[in-house]
């Protein structure tokens, strides 16, 4: 028998935790921190699965698969039973679909990932605008392009010029400066210091001059929306997001030239550690085919598609991307982003027709996806068959724990802790894709789009009963 990834493993055990029957769950007793008291009890020496990148606080364990699903029900749920469970969302979500609060426009799609079976749909092939639950489909389009496993690197390599060294970008999204390392970081600046001024040392170098090569992504390094708290400029080499204070996440005035602040934070670096950086650095570009001195990998793709999710991270997502691009022989720009996600996504047999992925945060109103392309991504990312996806759902926010969902469906709701979703929100668009274990234990994958919504907020609430309607109908 072929051997598993570690955390292909650990997912696939995790995930049995949430998935239980009737029975179990109903005699499960309170929630106590975010899982059931039985559940806890029978997962306790499994260990964590994905979602390394959902922060500090207790959570839930990983979504289930479907198998899990399945073996707690029996062996497929009956043509009757599917039926009359469809028939139950129907009358359920009809009425909270109409609510003004979410436009007037408005599409939903609900399936079965174990079975693939639509059990309720409203406008679900029309292409909306995702905002930002287009993420699902970056993660995706990344995950299959280069594998969860995947680490991106930033290198520091020989320059052309005599004493001088270039640090190479690699497009790391989670490449940091910080001396004390923010949680589930990846690249270090500071360990690449550490090592290159080690290799010089041993050279016998003491004095360089540094250049930084950025050159790996082409096109307007600027997203088509203009300068945005939400979004850095998307360049090969930044550390920390261009972010100029100490956040990790959420909105910031960025950097404007983030290439050469991670190489000014970098010869800073190399000075503390006896290397002379003479002069300012300046953009260079590494010799074709030059050793590094030294490396720095980023977070594997798994803890980056994760860690985009949970906390919306547009920078992750546009990284993501370029980097699905470069695995596609695409130039690393906005164009070449797009035709390579839309493949990579046809690719897994999904509908992409009349879809468009202008960017990969969702950030752009030119994005298009239906309620029908995103469920049907979800019910890929559950299949045990591409375990390499599975990423696009433990990095879901959870309801009532964690990230954008955190104050979402928490408490009482029929949904906490069993509906993992991402959010999209844009003016006059709201959006909520995920996944939810309904009460007869099976795993429903979910989509629903809106525009034209007179506010956010009433949206978000009608977008959180619909979810938890789903969670609460068998």
């Amino acid at each position: 028998m072929p051997s598993l990834k570690t955390w292909q493993l650990i997912a696939g055990s995790a995930a049995l935790g949430l998935a239980l029957s009737v029975a179990t769950v109903s005699a499960a007793g309170p929630w106590d921190s975010g899982q059931r008291k039985a559940e806890r009890d029978r997962v306790a020496s499994w260990g964590r699965t994905g979602g390394a990148d959902h922060g500090a606080g207790p959570q839930p364990q990983a979504a289930p698969s479907a198998p899990g699903v399945l073996g707690a029900v029996g062996p497929g749920v009956p043509r009757g039973q599917a039926a009359a469970a469809s028939g139950g969302l129907a009358a359920a979500l009809g009425p909270l679909l109409a609510d003004r609060a979410l436009g007037t426009v408005r599409a939903a799609s609900v399936v079965d990932t174990a079975t693939g079976q639509v059990l309720y749909e409203a406008g679900a092939r029309d292409a909306m605008t995702p905002a930002s639950t287009v993420k699902i489909a970056t993660g995706a389009a990344a995950l299959a392009a280069l594998g969860p496993e995947h680490r991106i690197r930033t290198t520091v390599a020989q320059g052309a010029a005599p004493g001088q060294i270039v640090l190479v970008g690699g497009g790391d999204p989670s490449l940091t400066a910080r001396k004390k390392a923010p949680a589930g970081s990846g690249g270090s600046l500071v360990a690449l210091a550490a090592d290159t001024a080690q290799a010089l040392k041993a050279a016998g170098t003491a004095s360089v001059g540094l250049g930084y090569d950025d050159s790996l992504y082409t096109g307007p390094a600027r997203h088509p929306i203009g300068v945005n708290p939400n979004l850095a400029l998307v360049t090969a080499l930044t550390a920390d997001e261009g972010r100029p204070d100490e956040s990790v996440s959420g909105p910031v005035d960025r950097s404007e030239d983030p290439s050469k602040d991670a190489a000014r934070a970098f010869a800073a670096l190399l000075a503390e550690r006896g290397i002379t950086v003479t002069g300012e650095p300046a953009r260079a570009k590494a010799p074709q085919g030059a050793q590094p001195l030294a490396s720095t990998p980023s977070t594997p793709l798994a803890g980056l598609v994760e860690r985009m999710l949970t906390n919306s991270d547009n920078d992750i997502a546009e990284a993501l991307a370029r980097q699905t691009a470069l695995a596609s022989g695409q130039p690393a720009s906005f164009e070449g982003a797009e035709k390579a996600v839309a493949a990579r996504l046809a690719s897994l047999g999904v509908d992409t027709a009349a879809s468009r992925f202008a960017d990969g945060s969702g950030l752009n109103r030119a994005d298009k996806v239906s309620a029908g392309l995103l469920t049907g991504l979800l019910a890929e990312a559950a299949d045990p068959q591409r375990p390499e996806l599975r990423p696009v759902l433990t990095g879901l926010p959870v309801a009532g724990f964690t990230g954008t969902l955190r104050a979402r469906n928490a408490g009482a709701s029929p949904a906490a802790g069993l509906l993992r979703a991402k959010t999209g929100t844009l003016t006059g668009v709201n959006s909520l894709a995920g996944t939810v274990v309904d009460s007869s234990g099976r795993l429903l994958a979910f989509a629903f789009l809106t525009s034209n919504s007179p506010g956010p907020e009433g949206a978000e609430k009608a977008l959180d009963k619909l979810a938890a309607a789903v969670a609460a109908t068998s």
